[in-house]
């Protein structure tokens, strides 16, 4: 039975964030010297059709990686749902046609890709879901512990959550973590934190506390913003108060291990901001790809 496709032909709103270099990579990584089931098979002048769905209601990332994909390997691509679309179960997220060896070239590494970033995607925006559902609007930073090489893709994929990206590198804020720390003078930290200021203005200088006492004392030091590394809701709570008692007001965020099974609880406890790996870890979405021949 041939696929029927009710999606637009326009519906790309933006480019793929990898270009057509990094793209025929992938290809090649998967075809580096053909296909040898579908020349063995003599099928591959043969015209095809080719649908991808949703088996699980999903936020959307990737497809437009993935059309690009596919047509690369020759393919032409009927109709997709953008990235960042909140699709339930069934829901068709791309459609093509194209001669059985296009197709066959391209589809595995484009279902992967939207599988892995829709993963992403999904679990960043059921965070953000939680928190908003329960009254709370403070954002969700996702940090920059990808696997190496994915940033732009786990870029794409967090902000097709909802969420913000943490830092999207060293280039680009100021974070001073403790292993920054073991090559600075304690005492000489407010001079360094009020150079720090004049001379880069127009960055929030954010600071890694490990403990209540670290916090205290970083944001003495004039830290705008402190990470507080595992510290659990009640005692981020405990930092709040502490630190309200001496007339500081740094941002709070929990950072190490803040989940979607925690992340109202931190909402609770009075953090302003959640700084999260999870979504990287989440379990790829599952779609489904059907062939067909065309009508």
């Amino acid at each position: 039975m041939p696929i029927v496709s009710g999606l637009k032909a326009e519906w790309r709103t933006e480019p793929p964030c990898l270009g057509d270099e990094a793209l025929r990579e992938m290809l090649a990584e998967d075809v580096p010297y053909g296909d040898l089931t579908t020349r063995s098979l003599g099928i591959g002048n043969e015209a095809g059709c080719m649908s991808m769905r949703a088996r699980r209601a999903m936020r959307v990332c990737g497809t437009e990686e993935a059309a690009r994909l596919v047509e690369l390997a020759g393919g032409r691509v009927l109709g997709g749902v953008p990235s960042a679309t909140q699709v339930t179960e069934g829901e068709e997220l791309l459609c093509a046609e194209g001669s059985v060896a296009a197709l066959q070239v391209a589809w595995k590494t484009a279902q992967t890709l939207i599988e892995y970033l829709s993963g992403i995607a999904t679990c960043a925006a059921s965070i953000i879901s939680s928190l908003r559902a329960a009254g709370f609007d403070l954002p969700l930073a996702c940090t920059r512990k990808n696997f190496p090489g994915t940033r732009h893709l786990s870029a794409k994929a967090v902000a097709a959550g909802g969420a913000v990206a943490h830092r999207l590198g060293l280039s680009e804020t100021l974070l001073v973590f403790p292993d920054h720390r073991v090559f600075v003078d304690k005492a000489t930290l407010p001079t360094i934190f009020s150079d720090i200021h004049r001379r880069v203005p127009e960055k929030k200088l954010v600071a890694e506390a490990g403990s209540l006492e670290e916090a205290i004392m970083l944001a003495q030091a004039g830290a705008d913003v402190l990470q507080l590394e595992r510290f659990p809701p009640q005692a981020l709570a405990a930092c709040k108060a502490a630190l309200a008692e001496r007339g500081l007001t740094p941002l709070l965020a929990p950072a190490g291990g803040v989940t979607l099974e925690n992340a109202l609880a931190y909402a609770r406890a009075g953090a302003d901001f959640l700084v999260s790996s999870a979504p990287y870890f989440a379990a790829p979405c599952d779609v489904a790809v059907r062939f067909s021949r065309p009508a």
